[in-house]
C-alpha cells in the first residue's frame, strides 16, 4: 500500500523538463530496492527456517571466494571472463571442488545442533537457551542400498589391505545430497552476482562501493554474490526441502467456515468408513453415522446415510 501512495506522488511530481531525471532516479530506487530489500527478505526468512539456512549459504559463498583466489594464483593460466581480468578458469573449477568438499564436511557438523536445524518459533531464542524441535527429515541419516561392484579376482600378495569386498550400503542423511546442489551453485552461480557489481562499478569508474573495510571496500562489496545465494538457498529450501503440515484445528476450521452441513456431514462418513477399513473403529460407528447423521432430512442425505450404513 505505501508502495502504490508513493507511485501516485511520484507520478504526481513530474515536471517538463526534469523527466530524464526523475525516471532515472525511480530506476536507481527500484534497482536498491530489489538488490537490497527483497534479497534481505530471503534471506531473514531463512533464519526463521533455520540457523543452518542462512549460515551455510553464507559459508559456502565465504569458501568458495577463498579458494578461487588461492587456485588462481596457484594454478590460474587462463582468464574466466573480460569483466573481472585477475579472476581464471583454473581457480573458478579449483573453488568448485574445495567448496563441495568442505561443505560435506559443514554440514555434517551444523546438523548435529538443533540450536541451527530447528526453525525459530521464539524471538528471545539464542544458542544458550537452545532449541528443541522434531528435525527435518532431510536431516535424519537414511540408509541407502549401493549396486555390487565386482572385485578382480587376482589380487597381488603385496597388497594385503585389499577389501575382500565392497560396502553394499551407504548410512547417510539427504542433506548431504542437497548440499551438492546447494555447494554447485555458490560456486558456479553466485560468482556472476560479483562479476555484475565488478561490471557496474567499471561504469561509474569507482573502485568500491565503500570503504568500511579496509582492503575489502565496504559492506555492499562483500554481499553481492550473497543476495543472489540467499534467494536461491529460499527457493531451494520451498521447493525441495520445507515440509508443510495440516494442523487438526486448522482442517477443523476449514470445514467449518468452507463447507455446509451437508457437506460436513459426508465428511465425517467418508473419514468414519475410512478408520473402519483400516481397523481403528468398528463397524457399529457407521451403523450408528447412518442412523442418526441424516441433515436436512432430504431424501439424497437419508440415501447417502444408507449408503454409508451398509457398507
Amino acid at each position: 500500500m505505501l508502495y502504490v501512495i508513493g507511485f501516485v506522488f511520484f507520478v504526481g511530481s513530474l515536471q517538463k523538463g526534469h523527466y530524464r531525471f526523475q525516471f532515472t532516479q525511480f530506476a536507481w530506487t527500484h534497482m536498491a530496492l530489489y538488490l537490497i530489500v527483497v534479497q534481505a527478505h530471503f534471506i531473514m526468512n531463512n533464519i526463521f527456517e533455520g540457523m543452518i539456512w542462512f549460515f551455510l549459504p553464507v559459508s559456502l559463498v565465504i569458501t568458495n571466494d577463498i579458494f578461487a583466489y588461492v587456485c588462481g594464483i596457484t594454478f590460474g593460466r587462463t582468464q574466466l571472463i573480460e569483466i573481472s581480468p585477475k579472476k581464471t578458469v583454473e581457480g573458478f573449477l579449483g573453488a568448485w571442488v574445495c567448496t563441495i568438499i568442505l561443505g560435506f564436511g559443514l554440514t555434517n557438523l551444523l546438523m548435529r545442533s538443533k540450536y541451527f536445524i530447528c526453525p525459530v518459533n521464539d524471538l528471545g531464542a539464542n544458542i544458550f537457551t537452545g532449541l528443541e524441535c522434531e528435525p527435518n527429515p532431510v536431516f535424519i541419516p537414511q540408509h541407502y542400498s549401493l549396486p555390487i561392484m565386482p572385485l578382480p579376482t587376482t589380487v597381488p600378495a603385496s597388497t594385503s589391505w585389499w577389501p575382500a569386498s565392497l560396502p553394499t550400503s551407504l548410512t547417510i542423511s539427504p542433506m548431504q545430497f542437497h548440499i551438492l546442489a546447494m555447494s554447485t551453485f555458490a560456486s558456479l552461480i553466485a560468482p556472476f552476482g560479483g562479476f555484475f557489481a565488478s561490471g557496474l562499478k567499471r561504469t561509474f569508474n569507482i573502485k568500491d562501493f565503500g570503504d568500511s573495510i579496509p582492503g575489502h571496500g565496504g559492506m555492499t562489496d562483500r554481499m553481492d554474490c550473497q543476495f543472489i545465494m540467499g534467494f536461491f538457498a529460499f527457493m531451494y529450501y520451498q521447493s525441495f526441502i520445507a515440509v508443510y503440515k495440516s494442523s487438526v484445528g486448522g482442517v477443523i476450521e476449514m470445514a467449518i467456515t468452507g463447507l455446509s452441513a451437508e457437506e460436513q456431514a459426508e465428511v465425517v462418513r467418508g473419514l468414519a468408513k475410512h478408520l473402519v477399513n483400516q481397523g481403528v473403529v468398528g463397524g457399529r460407528v457407521t451403523e450408528w453415522l447412518g442412523e442418526n447423521l441424516v441433515v436436512g432430512g432430504g431424501a439424497a442425505a437419508a440415501a447417502a446415510a444408507g449408503a454409508v450404513g451398509g457398507g
